[in-house]
């Protein structure tokens, strides 16, 4: 045991180093090896429902839920009424005496906890404080549907509904292991003009676009990790849902056309003869095929000549359901070719003021080759149909129907329609909590639409290769946040950057950089087949990739997505084997901030010869500071580290080394 007056003379002097240091001005490292490569990082070993290897593990259980939905919109007065009938499946190990559901509409009720977050002045994203309107359920009636004998009964519930939530209360117990509960709601509301960029109604000389989702009572999500998930919907954050079977009738104006998750199941009845002709005729070609022109729009013979006509539609094994609707639907459509063999139908609804060769022309063109690649390169296709609407909606994205800017063109429409098409994967396949964790659909999908951008046409619209040390003062400014941050916790001004560029970036480092685009690839893979229509949490995913590559990647998790740790390699010595240069040079590096990557030097000698030593990650695990040894017989003219600039560091000051001039 060392004496107190030891160690008080002990902490003197370190404060006295410190100062000398600083003094100096020569700069203090914040590095800390045991800190990076702490050994537990995770906190927890695998378990009966989540196996150690990232796999869903032997005793994995997910809830399931059915929905069977009738709803009608009233374009007169922008309301939908509705009825919607659930049978929930408990496959867990707990009885359940009580269900949660997700009451989104709600937010746009002035009295809403997401409305209270609003800012005072200036729109945002999310809604708008200084709007007169008026948002939010009327729920009319709730009831146990029960069956006994062939007979049928109905028992009325009175639910508790707290801001955008809403709880039943179970007449009888919901047992484990299969019980089912069939609940009906009745319901009503009015949709909002603009519903927080995901929903809302694009006003239009030829007839409003009405893009509707979050338009029915939605069940919470029962899991293994925390139970029931209740999160209010405050805006910023997106959806955690369960997977079931959807059968969905919506009525409209015969005018109307109505497009919608999954497959239309009543072409001939809301189609004229020769719409159903051309509709029937896109199912087998390559080439985009007009079903409703520009010119037909004004044409009251493009439309059935009825009141009203009923849309019936359905999905299997999806997450969620939306649908759009418009009398001003240009509608065109092409095949779409599965690597199985199976085909889907990629379909584009728009006003005549986004038709156009550099516009609205090429949608289709890009809804078939994005999610053609994607199924290619990742996961089949799960759905029959990809529709592209073109909406007053930036971008926002539902199973096998996504809603983007009316005014999007060339690249700009490419990009977008890529970018929610490619939320298929992450997270209508790959079904994690976006509640929580935005990155896990919003950052992998930026992550893959990189690649697609590269694949697509040649390269048409493939961005520039970035500049890492540019990026990093973005990524990693002093205003930044942890990719980690709920989105609801996150400032509005670094959604994009905490949710969707840093974790894209990361998770393109990783490949590219740390372990290849075959490991890193095949591991991805794999994740997507095994958690593929389930709920994968953060770590089943790291785990899942350290599997598949063969590598303790627990240093990058924790810099890169727990915390938001800088990177700052630097040169801070060259020295010659004793003092003669035909012996090899010494190099000494030292890592500057918390974050560490491995290392490349280039090197060029006073004749111009160049070289490369790379260095692993491990090299940090002993310390801050390293010596490499480089075999030339000349003195060195240049050293530098990371000379593609592929790395985020930080500061690029501190990465060259240069001879003085004699």
């Amino acid at each position: 045991m060392v004496k107190k007056h030891s160690i008080a003379l002990f902490v003197l002097m370190c404060s006295f180093t410190v100062s000398f240091a600083q003094d100096q001005g020569k700069p203090v490292s914040k590095y800390d090896a045991n800190e990076l490569f702490n050994p537990l990082f995770y906190k927890d070993y695998g378990s009966l429902t989540r196996a150690g290897n990232g796999e869903p593990g032997k005793g994995y259980w997910q809830n399931k839920a059915d929905y069977k939905i009738s709803a009608e919109l009233n374009d007169q007065n922008n309301q939908i009424t509705g009825s919607v009938t659930l049978t929930y499946s408990n496959n867990s190990p707990h009885n359940l005496n009580f269900l949660w559901f997700q009451l989104d509409q709600n937010l746009f009720n002035p009295n809403s906890r997401g409305f209270a977050k609003l800012p005072v002045a200036g729109r945002s994203r999310y809604g708008n404080a200084a709007a007169p309107f008026e948002g939010g359920y009327d729920i009319k009636s709730v009831k146990i549907i029960s069956s006994t004998g062939g007979k049928t009964t109905e028992t009325v519930v009175e639910p508790e509904i707290t801001d955008t939530r809403m709880r039943v209360d179970l007449p009888k117990l919901l047992k484990a292991g299969g019980d089912k509960v069939v609940v009906k709601v009745d319901y009503a509301y009015t949709v909002p003009e603009y519903g927080a960029d995901r929903t809302g109604i694009l006003k239009n000389a030829d007839g409003n676009i009405y893009a509707i989702a979050q338009w029915y009572p939605r069940i919470c999500v029962f899991d293994d990790i925390q139970g029931w998930n209740t999160l209010p919907y405050l805006g910023a954050s997106e959806f955690y849902l369960e997977y079931g079977n959807f059968d969905v009738s919506i009525t409209a104006p015969a005018s109307h056309v109505v497009v919608a998750s999954g497959d239309l199941l009543n072409p001939s009845e809301v189609m004229t003869a020769e719409q159903l002709k051309r509709y029937q005729k896109a199912h087998k070609s390559d080439e985009t095929v007009m079903i409703r022109s520009k010119e037909e729009i004004k044409d009251p013979s493009s439309r059935p000549s009825l009141a009203k006509l009923t849309w019936k539609y359905s999905i299997a094994n999806s997450r969620d359901f939306a649908w759009a609707s418009s009398t001003s639907f240009i509608w065109d459509a092409a095949r779409i070719n599965l690597p199985s063999g199976k085909k889907a139908l990629a379909q584009s609804v728009y006003p005549s003021s986004s038709d156009g060769k550099n516009a609205w022309g090429r949608s289709t063109e890009y809804t078939k080759a994005s999610i053609e690649n994607y199924s290619k390169r990742w996961f089949e296709y799960p759905y029959p149909i990809a529709t592209n609407v073109a909406s007053n909606i930036g971008g926002m994205e539902y199973p096998g129907i996504v809603f983007c800017g009316s005014t999007a063109k060339t690249g700009g429409l490419w990009g977008v329609t890529d970018h929610e098409f490619g939320h298929t994967w992450f997270p209508m396949i790959v079904g994690s909590n976006e509640r929580k964790y935005g990155w896990m659909d919003e950052g992998f999908n930026t992550f893959i639409n990189d690649i697609a951008s590269q694949d697509f046409n040649n390269g048409e619209y493939a961005s520039k290769e970035a500049n890492a040390h540019a990026m990093s003062k973005f990524l990693y400014s002093d205003r930044s946040e942890s990719i980690m941050k709920t989105p609801d916790a996150l400032k509005e001004a670094n959604i994009g950057l905490s949710l969707y560029m840093k974790p894209g970036f990361a998770l393109t480092l990783l490949r590219d950089q740390i372990v290849g685009p075959k490991r890193f690839d095949s591991a991805f893979k794999k994740y997507i087949r095994d958690w593929s229509f389930k709920h994968p949490s953060p770590w089943d995913f790291f785990r899942s990739m350290e599997n598949g590559v063969g590598e303790d990647l627990g240093w990058f998790w924790k810099a890169m997505f727990l915390e938001n740790w800088r990177l700052d390699q630097a040169i801070i010595n060259v020295e010659y084997q004793g003092n003669n240069a035909k012996n090899g040079a010494i190099i000494t590096i030292e890592n500057m901030e918390k974050a560490a990557m491995p290392v490349v030097i280039e090197y060029e000698t006073v004749s111009g010869n160049k070289g490369r030593v790379k260095l692993p990650v491990e090299i940090w695990q002993n310390g801050g500071i390293f010596k490499t040894r480089i075999r030339v017989n000349e003195e060195l003219m240049k050293v530098t580290i990371d000379p593609d600039k592929v790395f985020p560091d930080y500061n690029s000051e501190n990465n060259t080394w240069t001879a003085k001039k004699q």
